[in-house]
Formats: structure tokens, C-alpha cells, sequence
């Protein structure tokens, strides 16, 4: 007993001393000084040992109320009570990664996100002020409207500089007049028209970044000595790809028209003149003369199937695609045929009217058709899966809702949006995109039927929380 005393004295004589140096001028500290100091000849050994061991409890509450605590207890209940806000924080900003869904799941109708704004924000607004810093740039956006969402992906990533869309216009313009310049003297037996661009860079429908145009090369044939079969009496009976038959031999022999060097079984090749053109692209025009020229780096794609160029100018990337291409009537054939081994087709293009179309529509009524494409546009950019949505197939996705739905304007645009990713999903579902212009032909002929389900899967979870198409988009 007489050693627990002295251990108890001891250390209370230490903690005495230690919080001293803080209470020279406490009374009551003073007065349990002197009480300990005469505990023994007062009250015994066993009540000296009780009392010790009362008095240090007592003068820890007592510390602890009336002063500030050692450096390392402040920073051990500071760090506890971090720790804690820390952990409310977490539990409360960040939600529980959702269980992968089955494809029945995802066609069932999920809570929106937007409903659970207003409740998690009143959670998070008692929060200190020093830790919600780091996260007011995510409570700031959770706190948005999905029409609001939309318009900032809109402003901060799918819409181009201005500038940018000038330069790459200019050195398109200039690389078309070189390359122009070329084939006339390279091939002036063929009657090539005047190449102009084309594209969504010339229509202010691009996205993200000034990086492609196509140059079309108008081809001109004798209407005497050429003849457009129309697709449904081809061999491949698709109505998107026409083919052209050279007539009259009998009268007209081959070599009659400068185009008959391109002929394979009676019809004229779309194959046979890109590999001609792909030939000059690589071979035979100087680019590094042409580049030098116009300050930039021009390289053919040596084994692409079209017509590419790959153009670099400072921080500029430009992507050039030539396309030879025919006109008869509001017909306008592309030589692009199919994958495949029938290589005399030729694409039938609905580009000039999908446009004009969408910005008739938009002129009428002051909608925002333009804006929900390109937001759409700049989703399916660089999605892993949705890539394969190209700019034709959302437009055509626009038409047709356009036809059952009036409301296009700009406060529309979150429901205009949703409606066109329920459509998507409707035709995705039964593998066939109808073109606005022909109901007959099915845009989605030429995907496969696996990129149709990863499609297909990636938009049915949008259905539920479409924002997220975009959000991580935005992180890129």
C-alpha cells in the first residue's frame, strides 16, 4: 500500500509540477497541493491512496473545464473531430456505387437524380465553412438543373472557338485549291468539277474541335453515255446504294467517255477511281512543297479505304476526307461503297437535305434542334461505345421526333433531350434507323449487331440518369 501511495504521490507531485508552470495563481490548485502533501499524517495510508486517486480524477475534470488542454491533447481532439466531420461529410457527398443492372433492370424507370438535390443539399448545409471548400465545385454542380447541365456542357465543351473554326476553315480552303491545282494538271482529260467543302466544320455544327472536313469532287459524266440504276434493282436490293451503267457501247464504244478507264462489268467502279485518286495522293502530289507553303505538315493515310489527309499546323490537327461524288436531279451518290466484295455501288447522301432540313426547323419555330444535336455530337465523341452514333444518325433521330413533338425551344431542351435518347434506344432495340428522307433504308445497316447491344446497353442506363453521359464526358 505504502508503494501505491507513493507512486499515486509521485505522479500527482509530477502532474502538480507540469501544470504548474499554467497555474501558479489557482487557488485550488495550491490547496491540493497542500492536501496531498499531508494526506498520510491525516488520514492513513488506505485513505491517503483513495484520496489520491480522487483528487487526480477531480483535478483532470477540473483542468479540463476550466483550461485549455496540452498541445497534444488539441491536436488529438482536433484530428478526432476532423476525422469525424470528414466522415459525415463522405457518408453524406458521396452516393453508393449502384450494382450492375441487368437489361430488364434498366428498362424500368428509376428515381431521377434531380429529386434528391434539395434533400442533400439541406443535409450538407450545416457543414463547417472550412471543410466544404475542397468540395463546393461538386455541390455547386449537384445543385444544378439537368437544363442547366446541359447548357454548361453545351458552353464549356462542345461549342469550338470561333477562331479555331476560321483557321481550320482557311487551311482547308487552301489545301483544296492546291490539291485542285493538282488533279487538272495531273488528269486533264478527266472533267473534274470545281472541289468544294463540306461538312458539319462548314455548316456550325462541328463539336469539341475544329479537326475534319471533306472535300467533294464533283465528277461530270455524259448523260447520254451514263445511267443511274436505283438501289432496290441492283444486286444488293438496299435503296442506299445506286449504281451507274455505262450505256450505248454499241453506238458509243468504250473509250467514247474519259470515265471508261474506271469501268468493271458495264458499270463505272466506285472502287477503281479511289484507288486511282489514292494512288496520286500518295505517290504523286508533292505535300512536303504544298506544306511548306502553306506553314503546315500534310500526310496522306497510306492504308486508309478512304481518301485521307492528316494536316498539323502549330497546335492545329486537321483530318481531310476527299470524296468523289456525283449529282443527278436532288440525287446526290457518294463513292463510298459497302463493306464487301461488290465494289460498283455508290452511296446515296442525305447530308445536304438533313441539314438544310434541321435548320429550316429551327428557323420556323426559334428551336434548339442545333443545340441538342451538338450536345449529342459531343457525347458520342469520344464514348467507348457510342462513338459509332455518327452526326447523320442523330440527325435523322431529330427529324423524326420533330414530327410528334412541337416544343423545341430552348427551355424545352432537358425533355427534347431525354425524348431523343428514349428514341435512340426504341430503334436500337429493333436494330433499324429509317432515314427521314427514304423510310426504306436503315441507317443501321452497316453496324454490326454486337455494337448495337453495347449501344443499346450504354443508352438504357442514360434513360434512367442521362446526365451522367455528359458529366463524364466533362472530365476528359
Amino acid at each position: 500500500m505504502c508503494a501505491v501511495v507513493s507512486s499515486v504521490g509521485l505522479n500527482m507531485a509530477d502532474l502538480v509540477h507540469k501544470r504548474g508552470k499554467r497555474q501558479d495563481d489557482n487557488g485550488l490548485g495550491g490547496a491540493v497541493d497542500f492536501l496531498l502533501a499531508n494526506a498520510r499524517l491525516v488520514l492513513g495510508l488506505g485513505g491517503a491512496a483513495v484520496l489520491a486517486i480522487a483528487t487526480l480524477v477531480v483535478k483532470r475534470l477540473i483542468d479540463r473545464a476550466t483550461s485549455s488542454p496540452d498541445e497534444d491533447d488539441t491536436k488529438a481532439e482536433q484530428k478526432s473531430i476532423e476525422e469525424s466531420w470528414q466522415d459525415l461529410s463522405l457518408i453524406k457527398a458521396v452516393p453508393k456505387p449502384p450494382k450492375k443492372q441487368s437489361r430488364a433492370d434498366l428498362s424500368e424507370s428509376l428515381l431521377s437524380p434531380s429529386a434528391t438535390l434539395p434533400a442533400q443539399a439541406a443535409e450538407t448545409h450545416g457543414h463547417p465553412t472550412s471543410l466544404e471548400t475542397p468540395q463546393v465545385e461538386s455541390r455547386t454542380l449537384l445543385c444544378l438543373t439537368f437544363q442547366e447541365k446541359l447548357l454548361s456542357y453545351y458552353r464549356n465543351h462542345v461549342t469550338i472557338p470561333e477562331s479555331d473554326v476560321v483557321l481550320g476553315k482557311q487551311l482547308a480552303k487552301d489545301i483544296c485549291i492546291e490539291l485542285q491545282s493538282f488533279l487538272q494538271n495531273k488528269c486533264p482529260e478527266l472533267p473534274f468539277g470545281s472541289m468544294f467543302l463540306s461538312g458539319s466544320l462548314c455548316d456550325d455544327l462541328q463539336v469539341v474541335a475544329a479537326d475534319h472536313v471533306c472535300f467533294m469532287l464533283p465528277l461530270v459524266f455524259e448523260t447520254t453515255l451514263w445511267n443511274l440504276i436505283p438501289g432496290e434493282d441492283t444486286i444488293v436490293k438496299d435503296p442506299q446504294f445506286w449504281m451507274i451503267r455505262r450505256t450505248d457501247l454499241e453506238y458509243f464504244p468504250r473509250g467514247s467517255s474519259p470515265w471508261d478507264r474506271f469501268i468493271v462489268g458495264r458499270y463505272l467502279s466506285s472502287n477503281v477511281i479511289n484507288e486511282a485518286l489514292h494512288k496520286m495522293l500518295v505517290a504523286s502530289v508533292n505535300w512536303p512543297a504544298i506544306g511548306s507553303m502553306l506553314e503546315c505538315l500534310i500526310r496522306p493515310m497510306m492504308a486508309s479505304e478512304e481518301l485521307k489527309l492528316e494536316v498539323t499546323h502549330y497546335e492545329t490537327q486537321l483530318n481531310i476526307t476527299l470524296c468523289p461524288v456525283t449529282e443527278a436531279g436532288d440525287k446526290v451518290l457518294l463513292a463510298k461503297p459497302p463493306k464487301g466484295l461488290v465494289e460498283n455501288l455508290w452511296r446515296q447522301s442525305f447530308y445536304r437535305s438533313e441539314v438544310s432540313k434541321l435548320k429550316d426547323l429551327d428557323a420556323a419555330d426559334s428551336g434548339a434542334r442545333q443545340c441538342c444535336l451538338k450536345i449529342l455530337k459531343g457525347v458520342c465523341k469520344y464514348h467507348p461505345f457510342l462513338s459509332k452514333l455518327t452526326g447523320s444518325h442523330l440527325t435523322h433521330v431529330l427529324l423524326h421526333l420533330s414530327e410528334t413533338e412541337s416544343d423545341w425551344a430552348e427551355e424545352a431542351l432537358a425533355a427534347r433531350f431525354q425524348h431523343v435518347l428514349e428514341a435512340l434506344v426504341g430503334y436500337l432495340e429493333t436494330g433499324f434507323l429509317p432515314c427521314y428522307f427514304n423510310s426504306q433504308i436503315n441507317l443501321f445497316c452497316e453496324l454490326l449487331e454486337e455494337e448495337i447491344d453495347e449501344m443499346g446497353y450504354a443508352l438504357y442506363s442514360a434513360v434512367s440518369q442521362p446526365d451522367l453521359l455528359f458529366l463524364q464526358q466533362a472530365d476528359k
